[in-house]
């Protein structure tokens, strides 16, 4: 079964949303973002999440000591490298924790995908460009990976079926297709969940 990860959780409205849709997984980005959040506020989210869900902390080139504080504190339960983040500092930061970690990858040609197949993060992450882009990118070019990965780019409840059915995803991670006027939409997270599951 495809997991689900609704990413971009910014509110406690949000919390209770995710709660009611019971996704895999939700994110919380501490990077420059519109949906950007800090420690305090994601520590709090992390106490009213329903506990069958993880959370996950999206990261750009930040500093290792900060992930590793985010891990140490029980705010997140797995990291999300969105930067440009070298095998050499993924194998650094697997040293100090021991949860997943997440390398996105922009997909834009062949060598990027292939460029992070043996890497020492759990899972790799398919995005377009930069990430956050709700655009989609060119699905063949990650036909044949072998490594668990994350569709994301561009997804929602029309096209979200579609993914899973071409490439059997590790999971699907979806931020902007579970909006409405820049703001998380409790009807648009159902719906994607009851699609992902086939409810």
């Amino acid at each position: 079964m495809t997991k689900i990860k609704i990413c971009g959780i910014c509110s406690r409205c949000d919390i209770d949303y995710v709660n009611e849709a019971k996704p895999d997984y939700i994110g919380f980005v501490f990077a420059k973002s519109q949906r950007q959040i800090d420690f305090e506020t994601a520590e709090a989210f992390h106490k009213a999440l329903d506990k069958e869900i993880k959370a996950v902390g999206v990261f750009v080139d930040e500093p290792l000591e900060r992930i590793i504080t985010a891990v140490k504190r029980g705010i997140i339960d797995m990291v999300q490298l969105h930067g440009a983040e070298e095998e050499a500092y993924i194998r650094k930061l697997k040293e100090e924790i021991e949860v997943p970690v997440i390398k996105a990858v922009r997909a834009e040609k062949k060598e990027d995908v292939l460029k992070y197949q043996n890497s020492h993060a759990e899972y790799l992450l398919f995005d377009h460009g930069g990430g956050g882009t709700g655009k989609c990118f060119n699905w063949s070019l990650i036909e044949n990976v072998k490594k668990p990965f994350i569709l994301a780019g561009g997804l929602h409840a029309a096209n979200v079926q579609e993914g899973i059915q071409l490439l059997k995803p590790f999971a699907v991670d979806i931020s902007s297709g579970a909006e409405e006027d820049g703001k998380k939409n409790k009807e648009k997270i159902k719906e994607i969940v009851r699609r992902v599951r086939n409810e």
